[in-house]
């Protein structure tokens, strides 16, 4: 016989699974209920009002978390000219990360490809080049042509190219954009902003492979039969540049989106409708300062002190939560230290509990003022106790006595 001072264990497994008719919530209230704030905490308060670029449209944010730190006009719509090319780059990265093009791949140009205009490094009908080349003509010379071969070695045709373009610019929220070619030149309904275009910069500045181009001042093709030049001067004497990409047509003026990066500081800096190509660079090298000089990223230190959360429920007793992706803060220089780092945790949760399953946020104060935040997930799923997970403990608790 089972020796007295074990069957209340045993009833309390029985109860787990409702088998005296209580509610197992009772025994599990939900002592901490976190605030689920999804507002837009992006920007960067009192922004110097006497601060100017000439430019028509201009923005500066933080390339990891999107914080803006300085913007003129940003939603307004304009002709991105070249800048265009940013969203051709990066669907030809995301097509090589996938697997639906290879580094290896030689690229015919059409006949179609070989009549662009403007820019170009003069691709023959028939021509085969390497992907890598035609990068290369892409980035460093911005040339038109070989933007289109591209586009049409990935999708077989520009017009399905530029279908792939505005649903990945719909996905990255760039909702005030549409394109309707490869190239950015001048085309009626074609527009994007300053904010649409920063979003499309950070998201292409990740790929490593590409700022092997976008860094380089010269280079050449055609076993150096044809010079390219990087349309960049940032490239030449800005310190800590990574890009990005320039832009010119008479709509749009002198364009430019540049990026930098200093001490895992980075910032991406965009110059919309400038009246020449000197203001262009001016503007982009004087915002990217503006930024470097008044601002620096607020790293997280490794947080271990979390502690488990309880699950009544569940056939784990405990599950233990971990901070989401931390993108980053951006704080004044000379601010970090009086940071107030503010959870707000459930105590327990009721399974089941899937992965990835929010429990609460950390979030950021300065002076009182929330600042940014970071939610708080779990990184495992938990089933809720039924009668045969029951009944299993039962057993194996009974042949442990």
């Amino acid at each position: 016989m089972f020796k007295t001072n074990k069957i209340i264990p045993i009833l309390a497994i029985f109860m787990s699974i409702n088998i005296f008719s209580f509610n197992v919530s009772v025994f599990a209230e939900e002592i901490s209920v976190y605030k689920d704030d999804s507002s837009t905490l992006n920007t960067i308060a009192d922004i110097d009002k006497n601060f100017d670029i000439p430019a028509s449209s201009g923005i500066l944010i933080e390339q990891s978390s999107g914080q803006v730190l300085y913007e003129k006009n940003p939603d307004q719509k304009m002709s991105p000219a070249s800048i265009t090319k940013v969203m051709t780059l990066l669907l030809a990265m995301e097509s090589l990360k996938s697997g639906k093009i290879s580094e290896d791949d030689m690229i015919k140009t059409s006949e179609y490809a070989s009549s662009m205009g403007g820019s170009q490094i003069w691709l023959e009908v028939g021509e085969e080049m390497s992907f890598h080349d035609i990068l290369k003509a892409t980035v460093i010379s911005s040339a038109n042509d070989a933007a289109v071969a591209l586009a049409e070695h990935i999708s077989g045709n520009e017009e399905e190219f530029v279908s792939m373009m505005n649903i990945r610019a719909k996905e990255l929220g760039m909702i005030n954009t549409q394109f309707k070619n490869v190239t950015g030149l001048d085309e009626e309904g074609h527009y994007s902003t300053a904010r649409d275009i920063s979003i499309m910069s950070s998201e292409l500045i990740k790929y490593e492979e590409i700022q092997v181009y976008t860094t380089r001042w010269m280079d050449s093709l055609r076993g150096g039969e044809i010079s390219l030049v990087n349309t960049n001067k940032l490239v030449r004497y800005y310190e800590g540049i990574t890009g990005l990409k320039t832009g010119t047509t008479n709509d749009a003026g002198s364009c430019l989106t540049a990026t930098a990066m200093r001490e895992n500081f980075g910032l991406v800096a965009v110059v919309l409708g400038s009246t020449t190509s000197k203001e262009r660079f001016y503007s982009a090298s004087r915002l990217l300062d503006y930024g470097f000089n008044n601002y620096e990223i607020y790293n997280l230190d490794d947080l271990d002190d979390l502690k488990d959360i309880e699950v009544p429920n569940g056939i784990k007793n405990t599950i233990h939560p971990s901070l989401d992706i931390y993108k980053g803060i951006v704080v004044k220089k000379g601010t970090k230290h009086l940071i107030e780092k503010r959870f707000d945790i459930q105590n327990s949760i009721m399974a089941p509990v899937e992965k990835g399953q929010k429990v609460g946020v950390l979030e950021f104060y300065l002076e009182d003022k929330k600042i940014g935040y970071v939610d708080i997930k779990v990184n495992e799923k938990v089933d809720k106790i039924n009668i045969s997970t029951s009944f299993w403990n039962m057993i194996k608790y009974i042949f442990s006595i």
